[in-house]
């Protein structure tokens, strides 16, 4: 099903509900300038954070494997943290090709944490899974660790990204949702628990106003795919990667100037 590993126009496939992966595909870039990329985008179901767990587990299986059927990819990267966090294993069990996922950076940022509060702020279905309370309880157990969801702030970096400019109270809010929690006056590091958010982080910087850290796992992705890639042949010269969408209006057309500063082409429907 899959291509060789010897062949080097496999490319990689990237993986999100929306626009958010670009995130991920921005590290990628850096360390695989020669890597084709197909960037692959549902906004037939998007947002994936008000999807119930039933949803994501049967749709994104199902989507990726008619993905890695048709591209015939090296390497898949699920970016997108509410996906990874309820379908990942069902995708590995389903694709014979690695499977990369998109995981709350909670390790990193309690390295990083001095003050031991620790923010999450990712989509509703991100900050209630099990999967969340696991990396809090092995790589952070001495901390408090304060959640927030938000759709919106997934709406407004899609709007951004559209280049439009989104209400500055959508971030004040999403920050809000963790500074007013009981221990959030002293929280020095925000988990951005949804690619989408790294697209917004200014945004969310000049919102909360005050010195906080904010950390993804979008290098540290990059750097499991290079890894996972190290002794497999790409081609001569970087390409334009492609741009498939599962839906596209004129609202998903006004993305192709984002995309192409990413070395995107103009998206095509699934």
């Amino acid at each position: 099903m899959t291509a060789s590993i010897h062949s080097p126009d496999a490319p990689i496939l990237i993986f999100d509900s929306g626009i958010g992966g670009l995130s991920v595909l921005g590290p990628i870039r850096a360390l695989l300038p020669l890597a084709p990329i197909v960037y692959a985008a549902d906004y037939a179901a998007m947002p994936y954070g008000t999807k119930s767990e039933a949803e994501i587990a049967a749709r994104v299986p199902a989507l990726l494997g008619r993905l890695v059927e048709r591209f015939r990819p090296r390497i898949a990267v699920i970016a997108c943290n509410t996906a990874s966090t309820i379908a990942l294993d069902h995708v590995r069990a389903a694709l014979d090709i690695p499977v990369v996922g998109t995981v709350p950076a909670i390790k990193p940022a309690a390295a990083l944490s001095q003050s031991r509060v620790i923010g999450v702020l990712g989509t509703e279905a991100t900050v209630r899974q099990p999967y969340v309370e696991r990396l809090a309880r092995d790589f952070a157990a001495d901390a408090t660790i304060l959640r927030h969801g938000s759709a919106d702030l997934v709406l407004a970096a899609e709007a951004k990204l559209r280049g439009e400019t989104p209400d500055a109270a959508i971030f004040a809010d999403a920050m809000a949702g963790l500074t007013e929690q009981p221990g959030g006056d002293v929280m020095d590091v925000v988990v951005l628990s949804c690619t989408h958010f790294p697209l917004v982080i200014d945004e969310l910087r000049a919102a909360v106003g005050r010195d906080m850290h904010f950390i993804d796992g979008g290098e540290g992705i990059a750097r499991r795919v290079a890894y996972l890639t190290r002794d497999q042949v790409w081609p001569a010269a970087a390409s334009e990667g492609r741009v498939v969408f599962t839906r596209l209006d004129n609202a998903q057309r006004h993305y192709s100037a984002a995309l192409a500063t990413y070395g995107l082409g103009a998206p095509q429907l699934l």
